[in-house]
């Protein structure tokens, strides 16, 4: 036999067996906002998943197998939301964790449902999200109905006969949030004074800040992303507009201090309680932090969603999306934010927002 054939056989070989043993991994996917103005929220999902994937492989992996990571960047687009799930689709991976902006987990569960890929969204809070009887749509994060009526309340207790503006961005978590907010407080008999829209990622809000000045607005409360958040509440301190600021869980980013600077100080926003402070994350915090990674806002609720997954495989024995989301649905889970189960809607079936303050050193803590 020629040197020759021998070398060709050899290279055919060793793709062969290369072919074998990636066959053995699993691949999962992880989207969130990679670019854009909340890529801060897409790090903090992706520092998630990849943080639990490989603890998972330091075990063993699920069912035998390693688990390898697909990264994909929606940019909080709900067109590159469905394209990216397209792709994640073609890649034939049975689940994901993602997305972060409700106005991309929707479009995108609708081609996971198509392609049959079970999807745990980490963040997004928009209860159509697991609304439409969907058998692959879960989140371990709560519901906009939740947050605003924690919102709502808060308001009607503590500014009831003051002059109330609530603010949204039009967009289906800020929109959202915000009618469940107003929703609350019209329930307890209080109005707010002024109800308004502004445009993601428009700059100037001066017009918008001069109109709330001119009704003696006493406080502001925005649906919405820290962005815009955090610029309003500059052009509002820049006119001497000295309102309460209040908003969700959007603004659980340290990007948020970075651009209000001291100014953040004492803005209040809803989120769960602090997940950095449980006892089931205390050593998933410790690895972060020898990676210089603090892992606020949703990086554990990302670390959940592949737990999750993970314990649903290896009880049911299979990656078979639906079968695993059956037994998702049906089990109590062990994760970093305690234990979670599930109603049948895929919702998490306990949840409790609580208050957090910013600080004057650039941090949040619960009030």
């Amino acid at each position: 036999m020629s040197k020759l054939r021998i070398s060709s056989l050899a290279l055919g070989l060793s793709l062969a067996l290369a072919g074998t043993a990636s066959a053995q991994d699993v691949t999962i996917g992880v989207v969130g906002p990679l670019t854009g103005q909340y890529a801060s929220f897409g790090k903090q999902l992706k520092d998630g998943a990849e943080l639990a994937v490989a603890d998972l492989n330091a075990k063993g992996g699920v069912l035998g197998k390693k688990i390898k990571l697909e990264i994909g960047d929606d940019a909080c687009d709900p067109k590159q939301a469905r394209a990216v799930a397209e792709k994640m689709v073609g890649a034939k991976v049975p689940f994901v964790a993602g997305h972060f902006c409700s106005s991309s987990s929707i479009p995108a569960s609708d081609a996971y449902l198509e392609g049959n890929v079970l999807q745990i969204t980490p963040a997004s809070t928009n209860p159509q999200f697991t609304e439409r009887k969907m058998w692959n749509t879960f989140r371990v994060c709560g519901r906009d109905d939740q947050q605003g009526g924690v919102a709502g309340a808060y308001l009607a207790k503590n500014y009831k006969d003051k002059n109330i503006a609530i603010l949204h961005d039009k967009s289906t978590y800020g929109k959202g949030l915000a009618d469940e907010t107003k929703k609350a407080l019209n329930k307890t008999g209080a109005k707010e004074k002024m109800y308004e829209a502004y445009t993601q990622g428009d700059k100037d809000f001066n017009a918008l800040v001069s109109k709330m000045k001119a009704a003696n607005i006493d406080v502001v409360y925005i649906g919405g992303y820290h962005t815009e958040a955090g610029l309003i509440l500059r052009q509002m301190r820049a006119q001497g507009m000295k309102a309460q600021l209040i908003s969700g869980d959007a603004l659980v980013t340290n990007e948020f201090w970075s651009i209000t600077g001291a100014e953040g100080a004492g803005v209040l926003m809803t989120f769960g309680p602090d997940p950095r402070k449980k006892p089931t994350a205390k050593a998933v915090v410790e690895k972060f932090k020898a990676k210089n990674i603090d892992p606020e806002g949703y990086t554990l609720y990302s670390y959940a969603a592949v737990q999750i997954w993970a314990q649903a495989v290896t009880k049911a024995k299979t990656t078979d999306p639906k079968k695993v989301a059956e037994t998702v649905r049906a089990g109590k889970w062990d994760t970093v934010l305690g234990p979670l189960s599930y109603d049948k809607k895929g919702d998490i079936t306990a949840i409790d927002y609580v208050f957090y303050i910013w600080k004057k050193d650039g941090t949040y803590s619960e009030l």
